[in-house]
């Protein structure tokens, strides 16, 4: 029952009373006319309503403005019933299906006899901002089905006809949010008026989508947009696209001769030597930091009998993600990951608890029938390599095996360049194996090692691996964008499922803890990821090629052959260019190339055996030594991709 004098509890824990039922917008007003212009919606008792929603009872209560988390949703959602607006005005008889808020921005799907264009967009966007200055209210009405159904079947909208009868539960009523004569079925929330959207966006692209992603269905035109608190937020957004779209490391991949992907092979990489350069880099780069601490390198088949994925649980949760094939009347599955193997290794010889922990990492090569349609470079691929490893130890030895892992990743992270790292705890899922008391002591055990190094993570309820909960590292690039790479999941379950044992100290067999723990994940992916960070300008240990020889005329060749063997004796990677080209035709393509440096030999530097030292910054070093020149490169590589020298670094 609605009380006659509701009170209103705002988030500093004051209270305000009311003689009658108010809106969320009345509770802004009262607080003062500044508040009441920025209101945008509000929260009442967590739920997240319109300004107009009705406070009959007692409630907590927030004001939702611009400055709220909230309000870029409620924009985006206001921006796309805004633009199915701005089309019907434009084009009559075009029917809206969908349009919801996404990350960065919102889309809507239409029916039409011919499909929109991206030549369309700047005349929607047009209309879009004479909507936004009429300043039409938003208001919401509520209708029950049957009548919902004959409105929209009037006006010939057939698609949100089907929408309103698959998808509303009988004797639910219907929420229909109009903007002047325009319409549409909707839960909302929404802002109050149209011209809150302000000139924050952009339409972007046009696309096709089947209706209700089902591909037996009829092609719909998808209209995507992007919207923003304000222009310069917009216009900060669509730098960073720019820049993205420069960085693309499937662009830069093949103008820079690193890779290529082909029909043939979905999914899968075809390496070129630079690019396997980069690749072999970073993977053994990681070979010598398991060495340091204490790994096993081990290696595991690539296909194996699918009792084996039944056992570890695997077949039934990833069955249909496994490539399979069949010989000699068995059934068999190229591994998608390398757990199970591990636990092979692991199985042969008893072990002791004096042998543990026992950590086993594999450079595995993995397959995964991922859908074509998600396939993305090197960032989506159906084959890739884990820098993968495996630690069985008992429960005393969790926590110090947790410990050092997080210092292994932030010192790898560091290496190369990457500062700003986020970390989650990922807790159990719906559907898991092992009892809830293994994964009580699981989850515990990675939040007290989290707790312990005093880091700051964030909880993810529901998103734990099927056999343990986890905790996952992200990495923030220079353009601010997120990559989930590494991974260190606390399993009680697998070792005991594969039969796993070792004789604890006072005699009894116990089933070991396994710890599944990457660093940088897919080593395709975060190839990808170093590609993108540093626009192919990579780092001189990451180059692959550090530098160029160039001649001026024919008289300095011998000398140039003689440094780059004197240079590539020493371990660096130093190429020849001796074409009969202008030196300055050279240096440039070779910019273009991310050559690091350049080594110009003319006469004065073959009188002093020296060379013109030039970067691909356009950086004049001057003349150097051979020597003197293997040192720079020699500390520049020992630095890796830390800004400054570290004690660390020089020790190795």
């Amino acid at each position: 029952m609605p009380q006659d004098s509701p009170v209103v509890t705002l988030p500093d824990g004051t209270q305000r009373s009311f003689d009658a039922p108010l809106t969320v917008m009345d509770v802004a007003s009262d607080i003062g006319p500044g508040l009441a212009k920025a209101t945008l919606a509000g929260r009442v008792n967590g739920n997240l309503v319109d300004a107009s929603f009705l406070i009959e009872n007692d409630s907590d209560v927030s004001i939702v403005t611009s400055k709220n988390e909230e309000a870029l949703e409620l924009m985006r959602h206001d921006a796309a019933h805004i633009m199915a607006q701005a089309v019907q005005e434009l084009f009559p008889g075009t029917q809206v299906t969908i349009g919801p808020a996404i990350e960065n921005g919102f889309y809507y799907d239409f029916a039409r006899d011919k499909p929109f264009t991206d030549d369309d967009l700047k005349g929607i966007e047009d209309r879009m901002r004479e909507i936004v200055k009429r300043d039409l209210p938003i208001e919401r009405e509520v209708i029950d089905k049957e009548q919902a159904i004959k409105i929209f079947t009037d006006i010939g909208e057939k698609y949100k006809v089907e929408i309103i009868k698959d998808i509303i539960p009988e004797g639910e009523a219907v929420s229909i949010y109009r903007q002047g004569d325009w319409f549409d079925v909707c839960r909302g929330p929404h802002m109050p008026s149209t011209g809150k959207l302000g000139k924050g966006f952009k339409l972007m692209k046009v696309a096709g989508a089947y209706w209700r992603g089902d591909s037996d269905n009829e092609m719909l035109t998808r209209v995507y947009g992007t919207a923003w608190p304000d222009k310069k937020q917009l216009n900060a957004y669509l730098h960073q696209l720019e820049e993205a779209e420069k960085r693309d490391h499937r662009k830069l991949g093949k103008k820079l001769g690193f890779f290529h992907m082909q029909e043939e092979a979905p999914g899968m990489v075809f390496w070129h030597e630079k690019g396997w350069s980069i690749y072999l880099t970073v993977q053994n780069y990681i070979r010598e930091k398991l060495r340091q601490h204490d790994y096993q390198e081990i290696h595991t088949p690539s296909i194996v009998d699918r009792s084996l994925w039944e056992k570890s649980g695997h077949w039934d949760k990833f069955g249909d993600m496994m490539f399979t094939t069949h010989s000699e009347h068995r059934d068999y599955a190229i591994k998608p990951m390398n757990c199970p193997c591990h636990i092979q290794v692991f199985n042969q010889g008893l072990k002791s608890y004096r042998d543990l922990p026992l950590r086993l990492a594999e450079f595995g090569s993995c397959h995964r029938n991922e859908p074509s349609g998600t396939l993305h470079g090197l960032m989506r691929v159906r084959n890739f390599v884990q820098d993968d490893a495996h630690i069985f130890c008992t429960e005393d030895q969790l926590q110090d095996e947790v410990s050092d892992f997080i210092d292994l990743v932030y010192e790898v992270y560091e290496d190369f360049g990457f500062t700003n790292i986020q970390v989650a705890l990922s807790t159990r899922p719906e559907e898991r194996v092992g009892d809830d008391e293994a994964w009580d002591k699981a989850e515990k055990a990675l939040e007290v090692a989290l707790d312990n190094k005093k880091l700051d993570w964030k909880l993810q309820p529901g998103e734990g691996a099927f056999y343990g909960p986890k905790v996952e590292f992200v990495l923030r690039d220079c353009l601010g964008r997120e990559w989930q790479c590494g991974t260190m999941q606390v399993d009680f379950s697998m070792p005991g499922r594969l039969d796993a044992q070792y004789i604890a100290a006072d005699d009894s067999r116990q089933v070991p803890v396994m710890l599944h723990r990457a660093i940088l994940g897919s080593v395709e992916r975060f190839v990808g990821i170093l590609i993108e960070e540093h626009e192919a300008k990579f780092p001189l240990w990451l180059a692959p090629i550090h530098a160029v020889i160039l001649n001026i005329t024919d008289k300095q060749a011998e000398y140039a052959k003689i440094v780059q063997k004197n240079l590539v004796l020493q371990g660096f990677k130093v190429e020849l260019d001796l074409r009969n080209e202008k030196v300055g035709y050279k240096i440039r393509e070779h910019i273009i190339q991310r050559v690091p440096y350049m080594l110009v030999i003319g006469d004065r530097e073959l009188e002093t055996n020296t060379v013109a030292v030039r970067t691909r910054s356009g950086e004049d070093l001057g003349t150097m030594s051979i020597n003197d020149l293997a040192d720079r490169f020699s500390s520049e590589i020992a630095r890796r991709g830390r800004a400054v020298y570290s004690h660390t670094v020089l020790e190795e």
